[in-house]
């Protein structure tokens, strides 16, 4: 098979196809054909040789991926050409990832799912679905008719947050740090969408006295102490990401940087928090046009790779770069 495999830290032109054996499957493991995967930060993380601990060269990267079964072991319940979607859980880091035209994972994170929507479409969600809809239901446990705040609104994150929010009923407030993206996050579901300038807590209780009932922090350290001074007693911050890289708050004191009565959460979870149903139901509100999904652009096959890790770092358009094997 045709898959990218690293062997050491590389500039993105040096991502190179090459021909490898297909993965033998073994218990408790599902062979998937992969259709399209999605390119995220991570990946250009780990292909800059500045990854987590668990990661190990050589390695095949993507931690997320749909296709079609190909090979699954018996009482699985997973049936060859079954559409699937799978994410996380070490997925091209401590084991081999979906830029390769098949993947071998473990049967717990594989998401059967059955529509008529292209692959480029379904391809840009695992991983961004996965993580905005567990933020907000375990990180924050987002209720209909409540308000959100998410700091850090065009990340790819920040726009799936934005658009499940707004179809679970929530009132979104969303950031940017250019005033020329502010159209963006209303495409995508933000009611109010404010240009952060470092100091948003007093503005945010303009337009909710008192605070808002929950916020979703993706800029990181810097943000956090502003954004839990923008919550309301009672409410909670969900600290899921870190576009500013720095992930610690030096000389941390909670008397100092928590408000009494502001809960603060984390999330960081994997496959299993994007139950089969709910990924149904969002592939049903994108069909129907309730949902819209954050895609920058398609790229067509592995040899593209290279391109979109090139336009990922760029910082261009908002949204996923998603890669389609024709």
């Amino acid at each position: 098979m045709r898959a990218i495999v690293l062997t050491r830290p590389v500039a993105p032109d040096q991502l190179t196809v090459t021909d490898v054996p297909v993965p033998d499957v073994r218990p408790g493991w599902v062979r998937l054909r992969i259709k399209a995967f999605g390119v995220n930060e991570s990946e250009v993380t780990s292909r800059q040789g500045e990854s987590d601990p668990d990661f190990s060269f050589p390695r095949i990267l993507g931690i997320e991926g749909v296709g079609i079964v190909d090979a699954a072991p018996d009482g699985s319940g997973l049936t060859p050409g079954q559409k699937v979607a799978t994410m996380m859980g070490g997925m091209g880091r401590s084991y081999d990832g979906s830029y390769a035209e098949y993947t071998l994972v473990p049967v717990g994170q594989v998401i059967p799912f059955d529509t008529d929507l292209p692959w480029e479409t379904v391809g840009a969600l695992p991983e961004m679905f996965q993580t905005a809809y567990g933020s907000l239901t375990t990180g924050l446990g987002l209720r209909p008719g409540q308000t959100l705040l998410i700091r850090g609104g065009t990340s790819t994150v920040g726009l799936s947050a934005a658009a499940l929010a707004k179809d679970m009923g929530a009132t979104v407030l969303s950031t940017t740090r250019r005033a020329d993206r502010t159209e963006v996050l209303r495409e995508y579901g933000a009611d109010h969408a404010l240009v952060d300038d470092g100091e948003l807590a007093d503005r945010v209780r303009e337009l909710c006295p008192g605070g808002v009932d929950a916020a979703l922090e993706l800029v990181g350290g810097p943000a956090l102490p502003d954004t839990l001074r923008a919550v309301r007693p009672g409410g909670t911050v969900c600290f899921t990401g870190s576009l500013s890289g720095e992930w610690t708050i030096p000389d941390f004191s909670p008397f100092a940087v928590i408000p009494i009565g502001v809960r603060l959460t984390v999330y960081g979870g994997g496959a299993t928090d994007l139950p089969a149903a709910v990924l149904d139901r969002q592939l049903r509100s994108i069909a129907a046009g309730r949902l819209k999904p954050a895609v920058a652009k398609v790229h067509h096959g592995l040899d593209q790779v290279p391109r979109a890790h090139i336009d990922l770092e760029s910082g261009g358009a908002p949204g996923k770069h998603v890669v389609v094997l024709d």
